[in-house]
C-alpha cells in the first residue's frame, strides 16, 4: 500500500504600502517548490485607504486561488520614520485579516529571521535572498522577476517551512533512557 504524498501550501507576504510581495510554496513531501510569486502595485493609487482596500482584495483573490494551509508574513521593522512604519503596520494588518477571515493560520517573522534562513546572514541584501531563493528552489531566470518585493514574500514562505515542522514526523521519548536507547549511535562514551 503507497503513502499519498502530504501536500502542504504556504503564502508568504512581503506588506508593503508601495508595492506588496508575494510568493506561494507547495510543499509535497517535504520539498518545497514554487508555485508563483509576483506583486501588487499600490503606488498607483493616491488615496492610502483605497491601497489599504486594494491589498484586502488582492490578498483574498490569492487566496481563493491558491488554498493556502498557512500564511507567513514579514513582520514591520523598526525603522526611523514612524510615519512609514505606521502605514507599514497597516498594510500587514489587512493582510493578516484577509487570511483571518478564510481561518488560515498566520505566523510572523522578523526581516532579520528571514534572511538568515534563506542566506544564513541576517544582514543579507535582497539581491542576495532572491539569489539564493532561486538556486535552493531551482526557478528558472525567465521566472525571476525584477521586483525584488516579491523574492521577500516568496522568502517569508520559505522561512516558515524551514522554521516549521511541515512533513516531520516527529519522535517521541519517554525518558533520556528511552532517547539513548533508540539513538546509541550518538552515544559518546567516556574512556
Amino acid at each position: 500500500m503507497t503513502k499519498e504524498p502530504k501536500e502542504r501550501i504556504i503564502m508568504g507576504i512581503d506588506p508593503g504600502t508601495q508595492v506588496m510581495g508575494y510568493g506561494v510554496l507547495c510543499v509535497i513531501d517535504n520539498k518545497p517548490v514554487m508555485e508563483t510569486m509576483g506583486v501588487i502595485q499600490l503606488n498607483k493609487y493616491e488615496d492610502q485607504y483605497l491601497r489599504l482596500a486594494k491589498i484586502y482584495a488582492r490578498v483574498i483573490g490569492l487566496i481563493e486561488e491558491y488554498l493556502p494551509d498557512e500564511v507567513a508574513i514579514e513582520s514591520p521593522f523598526f525603522g526611523k520614520n514612524v510615519q512609514s512604519m505606521l502605514k507599514l503596520g497597516r498594510a500587514q494588518g489587512v493582510a493578516i485579516a484577509a487570511a483571518i477571515s478564510r481561518d488560515i493560520p498566520i505566523f510572523e517573522y522578523a526581516p532579520l529571521k528571514i534572511k538568515m534562513s534563506i542566506t544564513g546572514n541576517g544582514r543579507a541584501a535582497k539581491e542576495q535572498v532572491a539569489y539564493m531563493l532561486q538556486k535552493i528552489l531551482h526557478i528558472p531566470d525567465e521566472n525571476m522577476l525584477p521586483q525584488l518585493d516579491a523574492t521577500d514574500g516568496l522568502a517569508a514562505a520559505l522561512c516558515h517551512f524551514y522554521q516549521s515542522d511541515i512533513g516531520v514526523e516527529k519522535v517521541k521519548y519517554k525518558s533520556w533512557k528511552d532517547f539513548a536507547k533508540q539513538n546509541r549511535e550518538r552515544i559518546k562514551k567516556q574512556p
